[in-house]
Formats: structure tokens, sequence, C-alpha cells
């Protein structure tokens, strides 16, 4: 874990203990799970995971599916395992999480790309995870709407550009070899998020 990840990691660690009070963590992940395809899916990794929230959606959709969550943060994960102990958790950089390659279906990332300093080395590792015919599912805070500011991570650097458009998207991904397959808008009273599934090329 680098300096940044390590000033992330403390700031979502006293986060935690209200991380679920938020409506909108709730809303989004449900929309999420809808928007996801699961029909040829039986692992699943959560990239950045949090209290688990995007695992606890996919598991009241579809239970059985082989859950992965990984997060840099202790208290976040210990918050997920209570909520979701048949679930597997993982304390890891998502850069480098440690799991084998080509060992999962889908990889899902939600409001976390903005925050990581490595996002080349992060799109590298959903590519190294997936396997044949897998797929990356994020959502992203877009234009318009409300974001998380930089002075909210303590000066850490804090990039919405690369991922507020479809536009952006398709750059910034196919960048590392993702091509957009599907984007959908949501929105709330104060956010606009774009969700999205991209494939390996």
């Amino acid at each position: 874990m680098d300096d940044v990840e390590k000033v992330i990691a403390g700031v979502f660690d006293e986060r935690a203990d209200s991380y679920d009070d938020k409506p909108f963590h709730h809303d989004l992940t449900t929309a999420i799970a809808e928007f996801i395809d699961l029909s040829a899916v039986s692992r699943v990794v959560d990239l950045a995971t949090g209290t688990g929230l995007m695992l606890r959606a996919l598991d009241a959709r579809t239970p059985g599916l082989a859950l992965t969550g990984v997060d840099i943060s202790e208290r976040m994960l210990a918050i997920a395992a209570h909520a979701l102990p048949h679930a597997s958790w993982v304390l890891a950089s998502a850069a480098s999480t440690g799991l084998p390659d080509a060992s999962t279906d889908l990889v899902t990332c939600v409001t976390a790309l903005h925050l990581m300093p490595d996002k080349d080395g992060v799109l590298g590792e959903c590519r190294r995870l997936l396997a044949p015919n897998g797929r990356l599912v994020t959502a992203t805070f877009s234009e318009g709407g409300r974001r998380p500011s930089p002075s909210r991570y303590l000066g850490s650097a804090v990039d919405h550009d690369s991922f507020s458009t479809q536009e952006a998207l398709r750059q910034t991904m196919g960048a590392s070899g993702f091509a957009l397959a599907r984007h959908q808008r949501w929105e709330d009273a104060t956010h606009i998020m774009g969700l999205a599934e991209f494939l390996p090329h």
C-alpha cells in the first residue's frame, strides 16, 4: 500500500461506521445489481468494496454467487464481513489483490476509480483477474452532479475527469484494453452517475 492509499484507508476507516447510513449508497448499488447481466456469472470480485454493499445487492438478487470483496480499509471490511459472512474479504490494494489469474467472471468497481492513484495498475489487475468472456462493471461520477471533492480525501489526487463522460470512459478504459459495451445514466436528487460495462479486447 503506497502513501496515498494509506491516507485514503485512514479516511474510510473513520467513515466506516456511518457509511451504510446514506441512502445514496444503497440505492446506487441496487441499481447496479439490476444493470448487471448475471446470466453467465458465478464468481464476482468487487474492488474497493467498502462495507460490501455491492456484493450484498448481488447476493440478494442472485443467491449462490461466489463473492469476493477487496479493500484497503480494515474497518470497512470488518463491517462487510459481519453483514455478509459467507463472502470472502481481502485486505489489499485494487492494483495488487493477490487473487489468482482468470479467477472471476465479473469485476465490479463502484465510486472508486477517481480515487485510485494507479488507475492503469488497477485496470491491468482487472484484466488479469477476468476469465475468458469476463466483464468489468463500473459506476463513476458524471458531469453535472455532486462529486466528492479532493479536500475530503486529505489532499490526495482525485481524478473525476477520466471517467465523467462516455467519451472519457472510452478513452481511459480503452487505453487499458477495455471496450465500452453498455452505458446507463443513473441519478438521484444530487448525484449523476454513469453505470458502464466493459469487455476486454
